[in-house]
């Protein structure tokens, strides 16, 4: 059984951060691939962030390149989404999801997914 527990999302001030988490359990979490994506009020859920667990390889998309660190910690199978220099325009549900194969940032190919958590900037 895939769980995908997220954590860590609130309410910050433009110019803040913060760092969401991602704890996996329930399949082989060094040979997959851990996504981030967001979904704001009346816009379509977009892949931010993704990360192969087993290589560490790392993608950004470019609306988040250079503000956004993904990250890991193969030890409590967790992934890390830091957020700096928050923008108003980041306010959203992030999600966690997980699948197995190569890594990409296409949501339809996440079978596996969080229950979300909410970021809030403004």
């Amino acid at each position: 059984h895939v769980q995908l527990v997220e954590s860590g999302g609130g309410s910050v001030q433009a110019g803040g951060s913060l760092r969401l988490s991602c704890a996996a359990s329930g399949y082989a979490y060094n040979r997959n691939c851990v996504a981030w994506f967001r979904q704001a009020p009346g816009k379509e859920r977009e892949g931010v962030a993704r990360i192969a667990t087993g290589s560490g390889n790392t993608y950004y998309a470019d609306s988040v390149k250079g503000q956004f660190t993904i990250s890991q910690d193969n030890d409590k199978n967790t992934v890390y989404l830091q957020v700096n220099s928050a923008k108003p325009e980041d306010t959203a549900t992030y999600y966690c999801a997980a699948k197995g194969g190569y890594c990409s940032l296409f949501k339809v190919e996440f079978p596996y997914w969080g229950q979300g958590t909410q970021v809030t900037v403004s």
